[in-house]
């Protein structure tokens, strides 16, 4: 299993939304970045990813599952970019903030801060960890 990072406007899409569609889920679609695409595509049935909440709290909320892999996203007309289709697991006991990851030098090699752009991120095995027990899970 892999773990990554999704990021998402919460008012445009959020962890309550996420978790109102359902057992059948929704896609994660609209990535028009290469290297955020690319990461969709590595993406495997089963995989677990955080869903951060950006721009507006800018924190770690959730925790979603990817249920189908990578497929052509309806959103993009010339049908160069991909989606994956995931389904919400569950809230965070409390979100885990942008701030309080910055100030953990365990995790300061995260894409999140390194690449604070990037929509769709890998994220090491002991990062997850760490930011889960941030989170209280």
């Amino acid at each position: 299993m892999n773990y990554w990072l999704m990021k998402s406007e919460p008012n445009v899409w959020s962890i309550d939304q996420q978790k109102k569609s359902g057992a059948a889920g929704t896609a994660w679609d609209g990535v028009r970045n290469y290297q955020a695409a690319n990461n969709l595509k590595k993406m495997a049935k089963g995989d677990l990813c955080f869903f951060y909440h950006s721009n507006i709290g800018k924190e770690i909320v959730g925790i979603i599952e990817v249920i189908k892999t990578a497929f052509i996203d309806s959103t993009d007309e010339e049908k160069r970019f991909v989606a994956v289709q995931v389904k919400f697991k569950q809230k965070l006991d409390r979100p885990v903030s942008l701030e309080n990851i910055k100030k953990n030098e365990e995790l300061c090699h995260l894409s999140l801060i390194t690449q604070s752009r990037l929509s769709v991120m890998p994220i090491d095995p002991k990062s997850w960890k760490i930011i889960c027990k941030m989170g209280t899970l």
